[in-house]
């Protein structure tokens, strides 16, 4: 038997006017990413409990995880409860709990990041929808795509037809030499 704990298997409901924010958390996400956030619940459901220590004096939950999962849900999606992992530890050690959940999300590598958008283009996905689904800006989708080539970035672009438009005005009639 393992002596690593498993307190997200007691989940459970909690009303989100019993949760609190703690104090110290130093993260902060943009517009941008809060966006995505609140369309990754809208589109996959809450996937992941917040998790608090309960303070069974006051009965209020104190974030140590998921505060911004916690905000989407209480300012952007109304929600009455969300599912909430308890964990018991001294002031301290959820601090320090805080900050490794903080800091062990990771990041997207370059490489892989354009190889993903490149399979949405070979899927017929639009600028728009890779942009929108991904959480990213139309530039960033561009600079992607570039990664991969000239030819597969413009693959689904359409062009004006602005140069046919002037040949046709300046050009009509005129035979090349």
């Amino acid at each position: 038997m393992s002596d690593i704990d498993f307190p997200v298997l007691a989940a459970k409901l909690i009303p989100v006017s019993k949760i609190h924010a703690n104090t110290y958390n130093p993260n902060t996400v943009a517009a941008p990413e809060m966006d995505l956030l609140e369309l990754s619940i809208r589109e996959d459901g809450f996937t992941q409990p917040l998790v608090c220590y309960h303070d069974k004096e006051q009965d209020k939950y104190i974030l140590i995880d998921g505060f911004h999962r916690y905000v989407v849900a209480k300012d952007r999606l109304a929600l009455p409860s969300v599912p909430v992992t308890v964990i018991d530890k001294p002031f301290e050690n959820r601090i320090a709990s805080t900050i490794r959940h903080n800091r062990a999300r990771g990041t997207h590598g370059i490489e892989k990041m354009g190889n993903i958008v490149q399979q949405l283009v070979a899927n017929e996905w639009s600028d728009e929808r890779i942009a929108k689904e991904l959480g990213m800006d139309r530039e960033e989708v561009f600079r992607f795509k570039q990664r991969s080539g000239l030819k597969s970035a413009f693959s689904n672009h359409e062009f004006s037809k602005s140069w046919i438009e002037f040949e046709k005005r300046y050009y009509k009639g005129k035979k090349e030499t």
